[in-house]
């Protein structure tokens, strides 16, 4: 009779078991990447808690300056704490930096007795207990903060608008979970298909985070509700500035946006450029145009009139809109990306199609800022005829 064969389980080795723990914690990152994401968390950090200080330095000593330095971001990272963390980990780390307690105490017999405690323990364990506390709050608004990403892409149009003779191309990197920038191609169709319109919209909400998100897309319902009348542009934008303006504080909230409306069969443009990044019009020949006509930001001012700018876009031709972000990335040196270099790699990259393009111009802007932390919303679109 045949014997049952053995079952062997080989269990993994504990290099193994190592490798695999150091996947699961650097998620498949090199040693140089997380210290480029620790050095780009640090910064961030910094520029967080560094914001509220108050410029009180001018004829101090260095040892003035040092310790009011010190004091101020004490108080900036402990006040951003509720008041229980805030006593918590005070004692934690009065604890940590003075771990020894001694008392005496004599015992029946008359003996005296020296007893010492050590609180490395108790104060690692209470500032432990604030990370925790904090790490599931952080936990709670990341999943909050994701939905409201997954809301707010919905709003953001999908694959490109299909446009015979034309290429678009866009994208939209926001500086935090959610972002204040908004892009749209929005098709206006007419009584036939020669009056068709195809409206193209940039807007950067003032602002960066949740309430710039939650503006923008009242701005996106808005327009897309006033892109289906037959208002001209110049009455969209108007009409867009007036309910704006009923939502935005007193123009603190404002937004800059701009509006252009193509004719596909001409290559003719109409546009408003209300106070945003003027965008670059390249011709085929080189030579560059900057549409510039509109008015003030949308939000400022009830009674604001927009004028209307025309021009065309012939068999080569780029358009780029783009918000302040993308042109005003800035590295480690606090150099600003700048407008020329981005008219450099739209020159370099010319013959390209735009999605290629602006993948260039992206990672162009990836190499100059480095490791130093974005801290504004980065948004480009881009079209071509022919």
């Amino acid at each position: 009779m045949a014997s049952a064969p053995q079952q062997t389980s080989q269990q993994p080795s504990l290099k193994t078991k190592a490798q695999h723990f150091w996947q699961r914690v650097s998620e498949g990152l090199e040693v140089h990447q997380l210290w480029g994401q620790l050095q780009k968390d640090a910064r961030s950090s910094y520029r967080l808690y560094s914001a509220e200080l108050e410029d009180r330095q001018v004829g101090q000593s260095r040892r003035q300056r040092g310790w009011y330095m010190f004091k101020a971001l004490f108080w900036a990272i402990i006040e951003k704490l509720s008041p229980a963390r805030r006593v918590l980990l005070l004692l934690g780390l009065i604890f940590v930096f003075f771990p020894s307690f001694g008392f005496t105490f004599r015992g029946s017999s008359g003996e005296v007795h020296v007893e010492e405690l050590d609180l490395h323990f108790w104060g690692a364990l209470l500032i432990f207990a604030v990370l925790l506390l904090e790490l599931a709050d952080r936990v709670v608004m990341k999943r909050d903060l994701e939905i409201a990403k997954d809301i707010q892409s919905w709003l953001l149009p999908g694959a490109p608008l299909q446009i015979p003779g034309y290429t678009i191309a866009y994208a939209t990197r926001p500086a935090n979970t959610v972002a204040g920038d908004y892009y749209d191609v929005i098709l206006r169709p007419g009584a036939t298909l020669s009056e068709d319109r195809i409206l193209f919209v940039v807007a950067d909400v003032a602002g960066k985070s949740i309430p710039a998100a939650m503006l923008m897309a009242t701005f996106q319902a808005s327009l897309r509700t006033l892109a289906t009348s037959a208002a001209p542009l110049g009455q969209i934008a108007a009409e867009l500035n007036r309910y704006a303006c009923s939502n935005s504080q007193g123009g603190a909230r404002f937004t800059t946006a701009f509006l252009a409306e193509l004719n596909p069969e001409t290559g003719d443009i109409s546009y408003v450029n209300a106070g945003h990044n003027v965008p670059i019009l390249r011709r085929s020949s080189g030579a560059v145009y900057r549409p510039e006509e509109g008015g003030i930001p949308i939000g400022v001012l009830a009674s604001a009139s927009y004028q209307v700018g025309a021009t065309n876009l012939a068999n080569g031709d780029w358009l780029v809109i783009f918000t302040d972000g993308v042109v005003e990335a800035m590295n480690a040196k606090g150099e600003e990306y700048g407008e020329p270099e981005l008219l450099r790699v739209i020159d370099r990259g010319a013959a390209m199609a735009p999605a290629e393009l602006l993948q260039n111009l992206l990672a162009a802007s990836d190499v100059f800022v480095g490791n130093t932390p974005q801290h504004d919303d980065i948004t480009c679109l881009l079209l071509k005829r022919g």
